[in-house]
């Protein structure tokens, strides 16, 4: 398993937990805002923690930490992940995912193992514009579409998220995105903001009347939560 970084201790990757967050190296998306843009693009270069390592921290955290945020990159994208949490599990801690959804494959066999507490999904567009955002080299959006409806008809927590920039998305969009997901038990709307980290800079995302304006479309569909996060 291909561990290149390591936040030990985090209040906001799980919410309501206390959790360390591992993260993987490598993802098959090329989103231009991504915030994690070395994971994605010089992840080969980085160096990487041991098994030994991430066990020796988990296990001398265990009475303090609640769960492990497993994110990336895109962790679906490493085989042995099943058996990375098969083994945290072991000490008695949550699991979260946070994934594309484009390994549905591996996506259903956690959650048919029971091997995941919480999954949050990113939606990167309305189906129509989906590679716009993703960037992915013969782009098929059915295993996203399957990933979706695997959550959808699931009984663990989970949540849908988009991170938003005004160049990308545009508010009709999210008609389309809210009735693809309809009747999901939460959607989160991420604002964009610029980092060193990001992939392709320059972009902005929308004020927050006008976020109001895209929570109201939201909110006509079925759709448990729906909220802005981080929202200056």
């Amino acid at each position: 398993m291909r561990i290149v970084g390591l936040m030990k201790t985090t209040l906001l990757d799980y919410p309501g937990k206390v959790a360390s967050t591992l993260f993987t190296g490598g993802c098959n998306f090329r989103c231009p805002y991504c915030h994690n843009g070395d994971l994605v693009l010089k992840h080969s270069d980085m160096d990487t923690y041991s098994h030994e390592e991430i066990f020796a921290h988990l296990t001398k955290r265990q009475k303090t930490l609640d769960g492990v945020c497993i994110t990336g990159g895109e962790p679906t994208l490493q085989k042995d992940l099943p058996n990375l949490i098969s083994e945290i599990k072991d000490l008695g801690l949550l699991v979260k995912l946070d994934t594309n959804g484009t390994n549905p494959t591996m996506l259903k066999e956690l959650l048919d193992k029971k091997l995941v507490d919480y999954v949050a999904m990113d939606i990167k567009h309305s189906r129509p514009r989906y590679n716009e955002v993703a960037c992915m080299q013969n782009f098929n959006i059915s295993p996203i579409e399957e990933s979706v409806e695997l959550l959808k008809n699931s009984d663990i927590d989970y949540e849908f998220r988009t991170t938003v920039a005004r160049e990308l998305h545009d508010k009709e969009d999210f008609k389309d995105i809210g009735k693809w997901i309809n009747g999901a038990k939460a959607y989160y709307l991420q604002p964009y903001k610029e980092s060193e980290q990001v992939i392709s800079k320059g972009y902005s995302t929308y004020s927050a009347s006008e976020f109001e304006e895209i929570v109201a479309i939201l909110r006509g569909f079925d759709i448990g939560n729906v909220d802005v996060r981080a929202l200056d």
